[in-house]
């Protein structure tokens, strides 16, 4: 079974960074795609970022260039996203979804001075 808890969140200030993570009961990497999407309040989800299950990488436009996606060979269980350059237009809750079906219960990211 697939449990996907994303943690990482918190508070932090414009221009600053911030690593979630995204991890499963077993393993992902090699096996499911995984992606981020986020939701600000009183907007449609977002797309964020994905890795597929070959390791192939795509963002959104807001995100690109500031974002990464990566996961460790060394924990197959989970996968993260690098923020940098984080902006308040960053903020929203932040979702990890396994294989397009699993989603996680989200964690929040608030970019305030």
């Amino acid at each position: 079974q697939v449990q996907v808890v994303e943690s990482g969140g918190g508070l932090v200030q414009p221009g600053g960074s911030l690593r979630l993570s995204c991890t499963n009961s077993g393993t992902i990497i090699g096996v499911y795609a995984v992606g981020w999407y986020r939701q600000a309040p009183g907007k449609q989800r977002e797309f964020v970022a994905r890795l597929s299950s070959v390791g192939a990488r795509q963002y959104g436009d807001s995100v690109k260039g500031r974002f990464t996606i990566s996961s460790d060979n060394a924990k197959t269980n989970t996968v993260y996203l690098q923020m940098n350059s984080l902006k308040v237009e960053d903020t929203a809750v932040y979702y990890c979804v396994v294989d397009n079906i699993f989603w996680g219960q989200g964690t929040q990211v608030t970019v305030s001075s």
